[in-house]
């Protein structure tokens, strides 16, 4: 039987045997899910909630004056409902957050590893006013206080609480090509400041809150010119330099060496898998493309983690082989320019928990395969790939958009692909990139800006 712990690493480590794999292909074949769950999710439910019995404890009277009793090195909680939190001493120590010890400004640790360690002891210990109160004995005394609510989140033995919440995970939206009847989409004025006023900061919110829940999502309004789209891109985060520039406005002239420069059609994929942290979104505004005489151009748009859920669903084992088999990317058409990430990374990765959290496809930028591979995972990768690259083009998974003037789509490349249509006539993009961090920092800066939950030091640094 494969533990929990091994089954949270399968992103992370090459499976040792043969039998291992079988154990965690049976795991993820045999378990039952909310179909809104991704891959990621459903190996998570198994680590999560079967393997680890973590539940989250509702707040309740009885919670609020446990019982405790201690050891020379660690302290237990008896909540009320029969269960108990086992902390080590070094832990609680670790995690003081009075002034001296967490800055309350910069929501930085002060103090250092060095006095932490496992023979730090409590001189006195006491249940008082929703808090754990801590005494070190220490030279000097040291006090600590530390909420019930936070003991609660932060159980490790054994865990108690899903800290989805407290990191603003909500559930995905995976989609396939019916999503084209109500596409997630906002309008310009409603994230502008001299449009919307004060409650701009709400409409980027609810902006990027779609890109988060569904990987993509449209901008209707906008002004048809470089200097309202880049002020557009600015109002989500900071726009990323690259090789290609920040903000950039281009044609089908090949001035840079890459095939999005060209009228040339573009399958389904993720931009800049060459990169270590490859581009968080990619922004797209059709500035111009008379039709007629123009022809083409349409933009595909695939759920990667949608087409990760089929290939799951189908083939397991196929999961696996993308979730572990690292593919490297690179970049070597522009002179001066040759972009290989030092450490590859699988088609499909992984957090510490199992949750999918990346997909890098892009067929055209694949480097020579095979460093470090069997002959037999050769195979499999390729068998692999194909099922994946098949369910890509599948008018199930195909969504296909014609961009126009005043539209701008934004795209969570860490998700979900993009192509276009091959076409004619005189086209002009804008756009730039956005880096995952900025971009997601904004989102969870504004959820709390606009929630009503805790907002004390202990509710940061999860």
């Amino acid at each position: 039987m494969i533990s929990p712990r091994a089954i949270a690493a399968v992103s992370r480590v090459r499976l040792r045997d043969a039998a291992c794999a079988a154990s965690l292909r049976r795991l993820v074949g045999n378990t039952t899910t909310n179909p809104g769950l991704i891959p990621g999710a459903r190996i998570r439910a198994i680590h999560g909630n079967s393997a680890q019995q973590a539940q989250q404890i509702e707040q309740s009277p009885q919670l609020t004056s446990p019982q405790l009793s201690q050891t020379d090195s660690q302290v237990v909680v008896h909540w009320g409902d029969g269960r108990s939190s086992t902390f080590d001493n070094q832990f609680l120590y670790d995690h003081c957050r009075c002034p001296s010890c967490f800055h309350p400004k910069t929501k930085q640790r002060l103090k250092t590893l060095g006095p932490v360690n496992p023979d730090v002891r409590i001189n006195s210990i006491e249940v008082k006013e929703g808090a754990v109160h801590i005494t070190w004995g220490t030279d000097p005394a040291h006090h600590s206080s530390f909420p019930l609510n936070f003991l609660q989140q932060a159980s490790y033995d054994p865990p108690l609480f899903n800290r989805d919440q407290l990191l603003d995970r909500v559930p995905l939206k995976l989609w396939g090509s019916s999503i084209a009847e109500n596409p997630p989409t906002v309008t310009y004025d409603s994230v502008m400041p001299d449009k919307a006023g004060a409650d701009a900061e709400k409409g980027v919110m609810k902006w990027l809150e779609k890109v988060h829940d569904y990987g993509f999502c449209f901008v209707t309004g906008v002004p048809t010119t470089a200097t309202a789209t880049e002020e557009l891109i600015r109002r989500m985060s900071f726009i990323r330099e690259t090789h290609y520039g920040g903000f950039w406005a281009f044609t089908a002239d090949m001035s840079k060496g890459d095939l999005a420069y060209s009228n040339e059609g573009l399958p389904a994929h993720t931009d800049t898998p060459y990169f270590t942290d490859p581009a968080g979104l990619q922004i797209f505004h059709c500035l111009s493309h008379p039709c007629p005489p123009g022809t083409g151009g349409e933009t595909l748009l695939v759920d990667a983690f949608y087409v990760a859920d089929q290939v799951a669903k189908r083939d397991p084992a196929a999961y696996e082989t993308l979730s572990r088999l690292a593919v490297p990317f690179h970049a070597s058409g522009n002179d001066g320019t040759m972009l290989r990430p030092p450490v590859s990374q699988p088609i499909l990765r992984h957090d510490h928990m199992g949750r999918l959290q990346q997909a890098r496809w892009n067929n055209e930028d694949r480097c020579v395969l095979g460093e470090g591979w069997s002959p037999a995972e050769i195979r499999e990768w390729y068998a692999a790939a194909r099922l994946f690259g098949d369910i890509c083009t599948s008018k199930e998974a195909e969504y296909w958009v014609k961009l126009t003037p005043g539209t701008v789509v934004v795209i969570d490349n860490w998700r979900v692909m993009h192509g276009r249509a091959a076409f004619t006539g005189q086209r002009t993009m804008s756009g730039a990139y956005v880096g995952a961090d900025d971009w997601r920092s904004r989102r969870r800066a504004l959820l709390k800006q606009f929630s009503s939950a805790d907002s004390s030091e202990w509710s940061f640094g999860w």
